[in-house]
């Protein structure tokens, strides 16, 4: 991984799969998406994002995969992603991160496309936006602005709600608690390259609201519903069109809100593929690069 000779144009195509110190051979079932690309013709090996032992430049190709540590450390991240796209090319790619990177693009992505009700909260606007959000939904979901995993999420029923202590530092995004999710659960639509590929059912479990597996969630793969398929790659042509990028590559998260499926999140810097339980996954995300490459 640390030679700097470019591959000549006989040799396979190299392409790096970013990831962090804490994941080094990636996520999940990341062994499937190795030899998905392999089959593809195209030499591919895991790299932790700011190992700087790794020439990222020898690379054809880079596609950010497991970076979850990138919303502790965004400044850090971005500027590592900026320097890597001037070397080669990074999939979606650095100012998609940092628009992604802000859970504030709820805001203008609700004007265009069915989303979950979201307002932005700072420290000097906290007990007014919680005050006026509480009044109109009821309990709310509080989050970090850039945030990974549901982590820092907190519940409240008005601005004096004791949990509210547990908030990290701001900025932050409160959302109505979505009900729903507790018996419809959230649903993921992957969209590759303009079209949307596969889709993933996810429950939490108990009272808990995050689906996330460290939660006690579970997820299955399920056929692709076409009405959630249309609705996530409305949801992708909008994030396009705000952000001023084409999206390699984006997992849409769905919540049914006032009777209709809701965009939660738009992941398009590092969404878990779910191949543990969705192993097609590394097929799709495969050919993907191989376009790319082609």
């Amino acid at each position: 991984m640390t030679s700097s000779v470019r591959p000549d144009a006989s040799a396979r195509p190299r392409v790096l799969l970013a990831t962090f110190q804490l994941a080094p051979t990636g996520e999940d079932g990341g062994d499937l998406l190795l030899a998905a690309l392999d089959e593809r013709g195209i030499d591919a090996a895991w790299a932790v994002w700011d190992d700087a032992q790794v020439d990222w430049s020898a690379a054809d190709l880079v596609a950010v995969r497991s970076t979850w540590d990138y919303h502790r450390r965004l400044p850090e991240f971005l500027a590592w992603a900026r320097r890597t796209a001037s070397l080669t090319r990074v999939l979606n790619g650095p100012d998609t991160f940092a628009w992604n990177a802000d859970k504030s693009y709820l805001v203008e992505l609700g004007q265009r496309v069915p989303t979950v009700p979201t307002r932005t909260l700072g420290d000097g606007t906290l007990l007014r936006v919680l005050g006026e959000a509480t009044a109109e939904w009821g309990s709310v979901v509080v989050k970090p602005a850039t945030s990974a995993g549901g982590l820092g999420v907190v519940l409240a029923d008005a601005p004096d709600d004791p949990r509210l202590a547990g908030l990290g530092p701001a900025p932050w995004v409160v959302q109505p608690l979505v009900a729903s999710v507790r018996t419809d659960g959230e649903i993921s639509v992957f969209v590759l390259d303009g079209a949307p590929v596969l889709q993933v059912d996810k429950v939490p479990a108990g009272d808990e609201i995050r689906v996330h597996e460290h939660f006690g969630g579970s997820s299955r793969a399920v056929p692709l519903d076409p009405d959630l398929a249309a609705t996530a790659l409305a949801a992708v042509r909008a994030a396009e069109e705000l952000g001023g990028e084409r999206l390699d590559y984006a997992r849409i998260d769905l919540l049914r809100h006032d009777d209709r499926w809701a965009v939660s999140e738009v992941e398009a810097i590092e969404p878990g593929l779910y191949l543990d339980v969705a192993p097609a996954m590394a097929g799709h995300f495969a050919d993907l690069v191989a376009a790319r490459l082609g």
